[in-house]
This record gives C-alpha cells, sequence and structure tokens, in this order.
C-alpha cells in the first residue's frame, strides 16, 4: 500500500488486499506523540490488502505462546497464529514484527503475553480472558473483526482498553481502538484532493461485496460533505459475464462526470477500464480514482490507467521499506503489509509504558488529537474508536507511483 517495489512489495500488497477482504467479510520505526510529552522521540530511537473468511480452529486450543520481553508492563498480544492460509502467515509475521519492536526500542518496561485465538471469535475470547487473568493492561489484537467483538466483550468488563487490527470500522467503540488501514480513510482523502483540484462531479464502479459496501458508504458521505455530485454509481459483481452490463451503464452516465472511482485492486480495475475505453469513455480525459488498493505493479503496468490517482501512505518517507529490510535481516523473509500494524501498536505501548500510573492507557492518553507517528505515518484514534492516518495521493505511473500530494508530517489543528 505505500508504494512499495519488486518481490518483497507486490507479495505483501497482495497480502494485505486478501486480509482486507477477510476481515470484513468477518463481521520509521519510532512512535511518539507528534507534539511534546512526557517522552521523546529521542529515548525511543531504534538500537539498530479478496479471500474466504480463516477456516474454523481445531478442537483443540493450540499451544500457549511464550512470553516476549520480562518487562512489568503485561500486555496481552492476540493473535490467529495457528489459523490456516493468509491468516496463520499474517499472525506469525505480526508476532515477529512485534517482537522486532520490542528488540529495538531501550530496554522498554514491557512483556507481552502472546495468545493464539487461531482465527476465532471463541478463541479471542479465551486468549483475552488468559491475558487479563495474566496481568495484561492492554490488549493487543486480534486481527478479525468478529475476533475483535468477542475479545472486547471480555476486557470491556475490567475496563481494559484493546487496540485492535481489522478494518471493519464497525466493531470500533471506546475502548475498543482499531489502528488499521480503514478503507473510509482512502475514500476521504481522495475525495479530498480531487475536489480541491476541481473535480465537482463523480461516476463509480463499486465491487459488489463488504469491502463495496464500506466504500460506498463511505464515498456518498465524503462527496456530499464536500459539495461534489455523485452522476451515476454501479455495483459489479467478479462474474465476467455480467461485468460488462454494469460497465455500460456507467460509461453512458460518465460523460458528466470529471472523475470516476474504481476502489479495487489489480485483479480487476484494469479489465473494467477497457470495458469504459471500449464503451466510448476517454479515460485520458475523465479522471480515474481508487484507493489504496491500487498500490499494484498490474495497476503501473496498465497503459489506461497512467495519471490514475489513489490514497496511500507515503512512499517517500522509507517507513516500510526501510522496516521490511530490517524484518528480512532477522527472519530471513518478507514481512505482510499488516506487519507494520504489530510493530507500531507494541512500539505505542512501549512507549506509554513509561508513564507511571493506571492512566497510561486510558482514553484520554490513546486519544491524544496530537496523534502519533508510526511506520506508515502519523496515526490518531478518534473516541469512536476509529482511526484517522495522514495519507498521501499518489499518481499512477509505469516506474511506480509518484508522489502528488504528499501525507502530513502533523494533524491540522494540533
Amino acid at each position: 500500500m505505500s508504494g512499495r517495489r519488486g518481490a518483497a512489495g507486490s507479495a505483501a500488497g497482495h497480502t494485505r488486499r486478501a486480509l482486507l477482504g477477510s476481515a470484513l467479510a468477518g463481521a520509521a520505526g519510532v512512535l511518539s506523540a507528534c507534539t511534546a510529552g512526557s517522552f521523546s522521540v529521542n529515548d525511543l530511537m531504534p538500537s539498530g490488502s479478496t479471500s474466504p473468511p480463516p477456516a474454523p480452529a481445531p478442537q483443540q486450543p493450540a499451544q500457549p505462546a511464550p512470553a516476549i520481553g520480562a518487562g512489568r508492563v503485561k500486555v496481552g498480544l492476540v493473535l490467529p497464529l495457528s489459523a490456516s492460509g493468509n491468516a496463520g502467515v499474517a499472525g506469525q509475521s505480526m508476532k515477529n514484527a512485534a517482537e522486532l519492536a520490542l528488540a529495538e526500542f531501550n530496554n522498554p518496561d514491557v512483556q507481552l503475553l502472546v495468545k493464539d485465538d487461531a482465527g476465532t471469535a471463541q478463541g479471542a475470547q479465551q486468549s483475552a480472558q488468559q491475558a487479563l487473568e495474566e496481568g495484561a493492561e492492554i490488549i493487543l489484537g486480534p486481527l478479525f473483526a468478529h475476533s475483535v467483538g468477542a475479545a472486547a466483550q471480555v476486557a470491556r468488563g475490567r475496563n481494559v482498553p484493546v487496540i485492535a487490527f481489522s478494518t471493519d470500522s464497525n466493531v470500533a467503540s471506546r475502548g475498543v481502538y482499531l489502528l488499521s488501514f480503514l478503507p473510509e480513510s482512502d475514500v476521504e482523502r481522495i475525495v479530498e484532493y480531487s475536489v480541491a483540484q476541481g473535480k465537482r462531479s463523480y461516476a463509480a464502479l463499486v465491487p459488489d461485496n463488504a469491502y463495496g459496501s464500506v466504500i460506498e458508504a463511505a464515498f456518498k458521505q465524503s462527496t456530499a460533505r464536500k459539495g461534489a455530485r455523485v452522476m451515476v454509481l454501479e455495483r459489479y459483481t467478479s462474474d465476467r459475464q455480467r461485468l460488462p452490463e454494469s460497465v455500460r451503464i456507467v460509461a453512458q452516465g460518465a460523460g458528466r462526470a470529471d472523475a470516476i472511482f474504481i476502489p479495487d485492486g489489480g485483479d480487476e480495475v484494469p479489465t473494467v477500464v477497457q470495458l469504459l475505453a471500449s464503451n466510448g469513455v476517454t479515460v485520458r480525459r475523465v479522471q480515474l480514482l481508487g484507493t489504496g488498493l491500487w498500490d499494484d505493479p498490474r495497476i503501473f503496468g496498465d497503459a489506461n490507467l497512467q495519471g490514475g490517482l489513489f490514497a496511500a501512505p507515503d512512499p517517500a518517507a522509507g517507513g516500510f521499506r526501510a522496516f521490511a529490510g530490517r524484518y528480512k535481516s532477522r527472519y530471513g523473509n518478507d514481512p505482510v503489509r499488516t506487519a507494520t500494524l504489530a510493530y507500531d501498536a507494541v512500539a505505542l505501548v512501549a512507549a506509554l509504558a513509561r508513564q507511571q500510573g493506571p492512566e497510561r492507557f486510558s482514553d484520554q492518553v490513546l486519544t491524544n488529537p496530537s496523534g502519533f507517528a508510526g511506520i506508515d505515518g502519523v496515526f490518531r484514534f478518534r473516541s469512536d474508536g476509529t482511526n484517522e492516518r495522514g495519507l498521501a495521493v499518489l499518481k499512477v505511473t509505469q516506474g511506480g507511483p509518484h508522489v502528488v500530494s504528499p501525507a502530513p508530517k502533523a494533524f491540522a489543528g494540533t
């Protein structure tokens, strides 16, 4: 999602897309306050992405994973370590990233209580309960929406906050914060930018799946807030027999649009754009817009998509590339894209653990309006549990993404 090139980038982006679809269907490196606070950046300098939902867990629970670190502040880390397919791969990669975060910071007073939820709600509930019984002051994870709700129910009874990794904003609430890449953020950023560039009327082709439902709602809200108009919006399925009809309907209304929004990935977008062109749409005249799923070599290599715009973490910052290099040096393989979430979550609690007393993980601290700086740029938690990220706007070129509007380094008004 951040403009990664080469084998590590393409594999990581594809994994993120698969996990994004699974999570919705289921229902750098330095982390500090962006403004002056009770700890400084120097104190914490490093010392050195649609698949089906995850398969059900085995009948017998997995063996408990060992704790990481020996600090006094205990932190639960709930991940789908024994789940099958992409879920298990992501769980292990995120566990490694969490371990890397502790290793790279100066003696954080933290102990990670690693728990395997096997990708299920029951597993997440049991894992959260075990972590709380062992003294966890905060829980990081789970990854999937159905698991987040189960873990949150247990944590809420103990007044313990949760920082989860699901992309489904429906599971967010006060005390249950999402550190993930929310689809709504991509939409808000690209609409804001395109309206500022004079694009006032829009057509849209949205995938007919859970991701598309979230995107459609966010798109309608964002355009309405900016005073823009949606001239035509059509949902489409992956059925190639039915796709041409959906595209034809949008093509008929595209003559009145300044931009066409196609929030999908490299599997579908090139085909959709080709069909638009065959239906008389001059794709070089109308501005093509997408989301972070456009960070895909298949998008950059398509002649019809050159000049298209999408929102994503700023690749110019180099956060993910640097992280991926350190990760590979330590573990011998590439991280999945969501591994940065685990790294940032652990770095955040390591920073906050320097503060004394039970208020270090309070809602007031976690919703600091100044936010925090992580591998993928600045972010902050809203009081409703969702997040806001500082994203760049990128242009599709043959050589890869080109930054046309850099990500903010701090939040406005802070």
